[in-house]
């Protein structure tokens, strides 16, 4: 199930979108906005894979508001005006769909969201794109050694390599890793099962330098992995 939000600054599009979605298997509209600040804000505390996003907005241009997404989302964009095709479909976008658009166009649309959440599934395992600064950092599942919560941000700590800040939620990334791979382990750290030497005293050690603290409300859940 893909979970999506919808940004547009007319509401009656957003109940269309909001109709055609019920209507779709795969796709959980979780909530619609008309304000492009109130957007922002949920996506920094709820992860979603899709949104449905309104180029000619007041405040922000959809393009604008895209661009400054702190983490990898797919993007259809709606837009009554077809010049800034072009420029949606050089972000990347899953596709671009000009107003009025009929259910069928919909659905069109959404399939290859689907499609391309299910690849990514089945290659999830292999590596990862990390949004940092302007660009996306490909980052190999197997580099990754723990993860530290900073704030809103991520410190990445890799196998050789310099760690990676990045702008997501820790449950956000934990989301987008194998949960028979990785597991939380307190509320700032998840680690890679693989590099876990050993654990004790409710103290998990990497290594002889480096120990995580395993948190009482992480413990059943992470020894319930681990014995495995």
């Amino acid at each position: 199930m893909i979970r999506a939000i919808a940004l547009d600054d007319e509401q009656p599009a957003l109940e269309i979108i909001d109709f055609f979605c019920s209507q779709i298997a795969g796709i959980e509209l979780l909530k619609t906005f008309t304000k492009s600040a109130e957007a922002r804000l949920y996506l920094e505390e709820h992860p979603v894979e899709l949104i449905f996003l309104d180029i000619n907005m007041p405040a922000i241009s959809g393009i604008d508001f895209f661009r400054n997404i702190p983490h990898e989302i797919m993007v259809i964009f709606t837009t009554a005006f077809s010049e800034y095709a072009v420029e949606g479909f050089e972000l990347k976008a899953i596709d671009y769909l000009l107003k009025p658009f009929t259910l069928q166009r919909f659905q069109q649309a959404t399939q290859k969201a689907i499609d391309l959440q299910q690849f990514y599934l089945q290659n999830q395992q292999q590596y990862l794109y990390f949004k940092v600064d302007y660009g996306l950092v490909k980052v190999f599942v197997s580099d990754i050694i723990f993860i530290e919560g900073l704030d809103n941000y991520l410190k990445i700590h890799l196998l050789n390599q310099k760690p990676l800040i990045v702008r997501m939620t820790m449950k956000a990334c934990l989301e987008n890793l194998s949960n028979n791979q990785f597991v939380r382990v307190h509320r700032s750290f998840i680690v890679a099962i693989k590099h876990i030497q050993f654990v004790r005293n409710k103290m998990i050690f990497i290594s002889k330098e480096t120990t995580l603290p395993l948190g009482n409300s992480y413990e059943e859940g992470f020894f319930n992995i681990y014995g495995k």
